[in-house]
Formats: structure tokens, sequence, C-alpha cells
């Protein structure tokens, strides 16, 4: 039997993040971690696609808006329809001729194709009995590079280039699948480092994340500089010089002044700064990067598109890529990024930041390791400890790694009463805080 799209649901789930500050930082000083999350409906009761993609709240019935106006170009369709050719599904959900128009790929438009497109993997994976990063790591290199489409990106890789060079690590796939079941990805926590937790409960979270095994820690920055430097000091004193350190900015600072602000910040020794200034602006971050040498600039979580990644990462601006698995339009273009920067030999870090994030995202780091670049130097997935228990499949952190998720599908299928609890505004939590306020 064909499996067909019957129906697309879109919800506006949110959870009240920003009680407790989680997720805080110089510019998002109180956000609600939230995702416009979608439900595909078969012809097969059993079996569904879920996707979402994460907002901080306010905005957040935008993109659930955006979902419900590409449905129709799912909806009535077989699996198979988008399977049989993956690029092609891509640059169809992505060159709508009336849609593309307030994009094109870039903002809520994009935001909500990533959940779709993410959904569409979801099911595939599903159908398939396998988890995604399975799916896609046994795929031939003519069969991954089939599900990408390399529009405006041939100045850099392609087509013919991305199979050659997966193809020389296709006799070796199997070995790095085995090492990351003994092993795990390797990750980071952010869960210590966030703007708004007082001196006392960063320096209770640094120590306990050092106690836990974590060997690099992640803090925001961006406030008033002598907090900045304070907060570095508090944090240092309690995972000494053998933990990596890492700075995010947020976007927060004009160039000169991340310039100027990273030369006060050095004496911590952060390993990179993060969105140090606007996140398109190209020029900026490669004068940051110029001048701060040897920190490293790290971007990614809010670039728009993998145009705009291939600008960052052919000019030197970009020593850190940073691939959001649902800002940017799904899986197709993520593993388009990966190639890039595999060629380019810049290391992913993939965001993960937000809910749902790091169930996405292990997927991709675990392809990019098996397939794509087939290397773990400088290489390192984000982890925060919160939302997971939202999850049917949520990750599984040992000693400091991810483990590979062993389930169907895309790790991103939340519970029901989760998704009953937190539907705002009408789920019982939500009802809860305002009648609390």
């Amino acid at each position: 039997m064909s499996l067909v799209i019957t129906s697309i649901e879109a919800k506006d789930i949110r959870f009240p993040t920003s009680k407790s500050l989680d997720g805080s930082d110089a510019m998002h000083t109180d956000p609600d971690y939230s995702a416009a999350y979608v439900i595909l409906e078969t012809n097969d009761t059993s079996l569904e696609g879920h996707g979402l993609t994460f907002t901080l709240g306010r905005g957040n019935e935008l993109c659930v808006a955006a979902i419900n106006s590409l449905s129709h170009l799912l909806i009535g369709k077989s699996l198979e329809d988008f399977t049989s050719d993956m690029a092609g599904f891509w640059r169809m959900i992505t060159n709508d001729s009336q849609l593309r128009w307030v994009g094109p790929k870039k903002g809520i438009i994009h935001m909500a194709t990533g959940a779709i497109v993410n959904a569409v993997w979801d099911l595939y994976a599903k159908s398939e009995k396998k988890p995604l990063w399975k799916l896609i790591s046994d795929m031939s290199a003519e069969q991954l590079v089939s599900c990408i489409d390399f529009t405006y990106l041939t100045d850099v890789i392609t087509s013919e280039e991305a199979i050659e060079m997966l193809s020389k690590l296709e006799a070796t796939k199997y070995q790095r699948v085995d090492f990351l079941f003994k092993n795990g990805y390797p990750a980071y926590t952010t869960s210590a480092g966030w703007m708004g937790y007082s001196e006392e409960k960063i320096r209770r979270l640094s120590c306990d994340a050092k106690n836990e095994g974590w060997t690099h820690l992640k803090m925001k920055v961006g406030g008033n500089i002598n907090e900045d430097i304070r907060r570095a000091q508090i944090i240092r004193e309690e995972i000494g010089d053998g933990v990596k350190l890492m700075m995010d900015a947020n976007q927060k600072w004009e160039v000169d002044e991340a310039i100027q602000n990273m030369k006060s910040l050095a004496k911590f020794n952060p390993w990179w700064i993060e969105e140090p200034t606007s996140p398109d602006d190209i020029l900026g971050h490669l004068a940051i990067a110029n001048a701060i040498s040897p920190i490293k600039v790290a971007t990614g979580e809010h670039c728009q598109n993998n145009v705009m990644f291939k600008q960052f990462l052919k000019s030197g601006a970009m020593s850190i890529c940073q691939i959001d698995s649902c800002r940017i339009g799904g899986v197709n273009e993520a593993l388009s990024i990966m190639l890039m920067a595999a060629k380019l030999n810049i290391p992913v870090c993939p965001h993960a930041g937000g809910v749902g994030l790091c169930e996405y995202v292990q997927h991709l780091a675990m392809i990019d390791y098996i397939s794509i670049s087939g290397s773990l130097d400088n290489r390192i997935i984000e982890y925060v400890d919160h939302l997971h228990e939202n999850f049917i499949d949520p990750v599984i952190i040992n000693d400091g790694n991810y483990m590979p998720p062993l389930k169907a599908g895309y790790s991103i299928t939340m519970k029901k009463s989760s998704i009953d609890a937190f539907t705002y505004p009408s789920g019982k939590m939500w009802k809860i805080e305002s009648v609390m306020v």
C-alpha cells in the first residue's frame, strides 16, 4: 500500500521557561522555549511524520500559519512521490511561485519549511524502520547527493565533487558507526552559563558540570563587560584550565565593540566567540575573526540559508559552522551545508539551545561524521538539559557524549500528554499560568 499524506496538523506549543530564565542571554532575556509542531497524518494510522521549528514564544503563531499555508503542497501526495526525488521535493516546497515571495528561503516561511521537511524525513525514516542518522548513513554516495539541491552552490561544490568526496569515505563508514556505539559523539553543555542566572547558581552549576565529566562548557556574554568578566572568572575558578570554555554574545555587539570586548575576555582562554555581531554581517564577522585570532568565531544558528552559509564559509568569516536543524529548510539543506564545510575543512558544531534541537542535531552530526567529513576533530554538539522529558525518544548523554538514537525516525515525536499540556493558549499548563498571573 502506498503511504499517502492525508492531512497536516500544526500546533502552537510553548513551555514557560521564562519563569526560571532557562535559555536567557543578552539579546533574549525572557525566552519561552516553543515549537511550531507538525504532524503528518497518513492513510496508515500507525505511521505519522513529526517535525518542529523552534521559537522563543511570541511569534510562534506566525510559524504555525506559515505551515498551514504550505500544507497544500503535501496533502494527497504519497511519501514515494518525495523519496524518489528528495532534491526535487525540496525544490518544490521552497519554490512555490507565490509563497517564495515572502522569503525566498528565509524568515518565517523557511522556518515553517524546515518543520515540514523534517516531518517528511521523520516519516521516511519510520517507514524504513531506521533512525534518521542510519537511514542517511546507509545511503551510497550517489543516493545521499541526490537528496541535495545544488542551486547557487556550484561555485563551491558540485554534485560530482560531492560524490567523489563521499565515495572516499564509504569503505570505512561502519568503523565510525562502531565508534559511535562504543564512545558516542562529544558534547558540550550550555546549561551552566545562562545570562539570567545568579553568580551563586553559575558557580554551583559550573562545579557540577566539571564533576559530571563535561570537558567543554559555554557561557553567555554580551551584558555589561565587567559583569561578563566577573562571570567568566567564576566559571574558570570552578572548571579550571583543563575544561574548554566557549562564549556566546547572541548578536549583541557592534563589530569594533566585539573586538575590544574579546580582547578583555581573552585572558580566560575562550575557544570561540559565538554570534559576536549581527548574524547577517559576513564582513563584520570576518573583521572580528582577523582581529581576535587565535580565538575562533562561531556562527550559524541564525544563518538564513545555504547561500548565506556559502559566503560565511568561503570568506573565512566562520571558523566554526553552527547549523541549526530547523531555521534552515530541514535535512536536505543541512546536508548541503555540511558538504561545503567538509570541502573547506571547517568543523560543524550544531546549535542545539532549544526545545527538540538536541534530539534533532545528534542525527545531523552523526551523519556528518559517518558519511560526510569522516572526522571528529574540533567537532562537538551543544547540549542543554531542558525539556527532554517531553519526547518519546529523548537524547541519551553518557560521560558528556551523545549516544546514537536507536528508535526509528528523527527523535522529535513529542508525547501526546506534553502536546496537550503545553499547547498555547488552551493547554492546562497555560491555563495554570493565566490563573497565577
